[in-house]
């Protein structure tokens, strides 16, 4: 019998850092990405202390300490970011912090990527598939929410004044990483 050696491929490999004077375009490499739905609120918070970081209760918001993200997508749904390849030891560290509680926690890892989009221009530029008001009041450093860029959802975060970053599912990465490349060409002609 033959054996097949089967190479994951990351929607982004072909993708490279796009910069121009206003904007800087550039993938972010694998992540660890876990799904929680709980609506428990002492493992909600024991969730946390094994996490590292509280899991935010304000609507539209992330916490962070270090390589970890949690982001409210819901008032019962979090998104648990952490580097790499930790999913498998983090999901039981997790699960046993819900032992006994009613809960989904599922690994999302493959579901998805990570593009960042930074500069004086980043409001500008997703704004050409983005309609979200992206200015700072209404998307104030620390937020999160599930939108569209083009015609992909996508998770959108703002991690610094002048940083976002998005999170779009694999079977959309090629197009939206176009169309943010594009839409920065346009920007800076």
């Amino acid at each position: 019998m033959s054996e097949t050696a089967i190479r994951r491929r990351f929607p982004l490999d072909t993708f490279r850092t796009r910069r121009t004077d206003a904007v800087t375009i550039e993938p972010l490499g694998p992540a660890s990405r876990l799904s929680l739905r709980c609506r428990d609120e002492a493992a909600i918070a024991r969730v946390g202390e094994a996490f590292g970081t509280s899991l935010p209760r304000e609507a539209c918001r992330f916490t962070e300490n270090g390589t970890r993200r949690a982001l409210w997508l819901g008032p019962d749904e979090w998104t648990l970011v952490a580097p790499g390849e930790e999913a498998g030891a983090l999901g039981e560290s997790l699960a046993d912090s819900l032992h006994g509680t009613p809960h989904s926690l599922v690994d999302v890892s493959e579901r998805s990527v990570s593009l960042a989009v930074s500069g004086p221009q980043a409001e500008t530029l997703l704004a050409a598939g983005c309609p979200l008001d992206l200015s700072p009041a209404a998307t104030p450093v620390g937020f999160v929410s599930r939108t569209v860029f083009a015609k992909s959802e996508i998770v959108l975060s703002r991690t610094e004044a002048v940083r976002f970053e998005l999170d779009v599912w694999c079977s959309f990465a090629p197009y939206v990483s176009s169309y943010l490349a594009e839409a920065a060409r346009e920007l800076s002609a």
